[in-house]
């Protein structure tokens, strides 16, 4: 009898176990959000680790568990999966997902690249040399190739000859427009991606062409550049050049801590330094020297909207702006103020260092 209770609790936990392993099998091939239609893109690159696959998937928020979808390919004798460019959504099962990877894309021939704005040409050299056969030096190279330069100033209106400056670190820098492209793995160059971009510069300019040739359209760039890392919103934008604006008429430097970064090279995270700040630089605007100037060139790929900020910016008699933590801009008359809205920041807890 004895015996029998102890089978009958033997079987009866491991029916448990199994139907509890049941429902999480379950679970975690089931789609993360069944009513979820936006694609999601996932660059797999050649030679890219199961281990990163699966980290891929996880941070996109596309599976549950790293480990599960591991476990999931084991079980299903899963030993390769197809580099390429995929469109995943969240209303996808882990069976769905996989079954992709496996295929590979519908459009294999086809890669998709996200340029951000924000970011410079470098960084988009970085991600080239990620999803493609491009390496980032070719890129970086073809984009200061003197000769490819005079003849993209010859073919796009809204390039000019300021670009080939030599105290310039990329021409282009800029210029190239911040989107989601689809190109043609067949003979992809970075010429052709260069042309891609510059087209799509061109084609959001147009409504400003009469007016933009009217004016320094290096120096509307520049600004809109300028802006588009100092502030997240667009109306703190228009208020941010209107500042630059005000500064440069009185002949003040712009005292802008990202040109500082960029003409340093320095990452948006680290610390600058009293010397950086009074070391002169053609792109360093906390320098005393570059009083009532302009950077030499533009800093990253301003958006459309920064652009369109330092075309039509705000009126304002603003000499100074400081950002808190949570990137809320504010905006201030004189040195007065402006140290009084720090030291307000600083008590509260909401300074940015």
């Amino acid at each position: 009898m004895r015996k029998s209770r102890i089978l009958a609790l033997v079987l009866g936990f491991v029916g448990l176990l199994l139907i509890a392993s049941f429902a999480y099998y379950q679970y975690s091939v089931s789609p993360i959000d069944s009513s979820s239609k936006a694609d999601i893109e996932v660059v797999i690159p050649e030679g890219m680790s199961t281990n990163n696959i699966a980290k891929t998937l996880k941070d996109r928020g596309l599976i549950k568990s790293e480990l599960f979808f591991k476990v999931y390919l084991k079980l299903n004798n899963v030993s390769s999966l197809k580099a390429s460019t995929y469109l995943l959504t969240k209303s996808m099962s882990l069976n769905e997902i996989v079954d992709a990877l496996v295929k590979g894309s519908a459009n294999g021939d086809v890669i998709r690249i996200t340029f951000k704005e924000g970011e410079t040409i470098k960084d988009y050299a970085e991600l080239i040399s990620e999803v493609t056969n491009i390496s980032s030096e070719d890129f970086i190279n073809t984009a200061k190739d003197p000769t490819l330069l005079t003849s993209l100033i010859n073919d796009y209106w809204f390039l000019t000859d300021s670009i080939l400056n030599e105290e310039i670190y990329y021409p282009l820098e800029g210029y190239l427009f911040p989107d989601t492209y689809e190109f043609n793995k067949d003979n992809l160059t970075s010429e052709s991606i260069i042309r891609t971009l510059l087209n799509e510069e061109e084609e959001k300019l147009e409504k400003y062409k009469e007016r933009l040739q009217n004016s320094d359209i290096h120096s509307i760039v520049t600004l809109a550049s300028i802006a588009e890392l100092e502030g997240v919103k667009d109306e703190d934008r228009r208020l941010i050049i209107s500042v630059f604006n005000n500064r440069l008429n009185l002949g003040m430097n712009l005292g802008s801590d990202v040109t500082t970064y960029y003409a340093f090279n320095e990452e948006m995270d680290s610390d600058l330094t009293s010397e950086m700040f009074n070391t002169y630089n053609p792109y360093n605007t906390r320098s005393s020297e570059m009083a009532g100037r302009l950077p030499i060139g533009p800093i990253c790929s301003p958006s459309l909207s920064s652009i369109e900020a330092a075309i039509n910016p705000e009126t304002s008699d603003y000499l100074y702006f400081v950002a808190d933590k949570n990137r809320n801009v504010y905006f201030t008359r004189n040195v007065k103020e402006h140290e009084e809205k720090v030291q307000e920041l600083k008590e509260n807890g909401d300074w940015i260092w």
